[in-house]
């Protein structure tokens, strides 16, 4: 690969990059999307010093709203 190749690779990766945080900024803004990790379900331990947070509930509802997207998206593309 010539340097010309690998500016456009990692000029379009960082596009993608920032793209990909401006729809994050914004989905923020939305109440469902901000109520994620604080949903009952959502384990946070503090210590002294210390602190663990696993958000269960929030990654397996997320898991399905993707995967739902993603099978709809896929047979939309898919169609004959």
């Amino acid at each position: 690969m010539d340097l010309q190749s690998i500016g456009r690779v990692l000029l379009l990766i960082g596009v993608g990059l920032a793209l990909l945080g401006g729809v994050l900024m914004l989905l923020g803004r939305l109440p469902f999307f901000s109520n994620l990790g604080n949903l009952p379900g959502d384990i946070r331990i503090q210590g002294q010093g210390f602190s663990c947070f696993v958000p269960i509930v929030s990654m397996i509802l997320l898991s399905v709203i993707l995967t739902v997207l993603l099978n709809i998206v896929i047979r939309l593309i898919n169609r004959p």
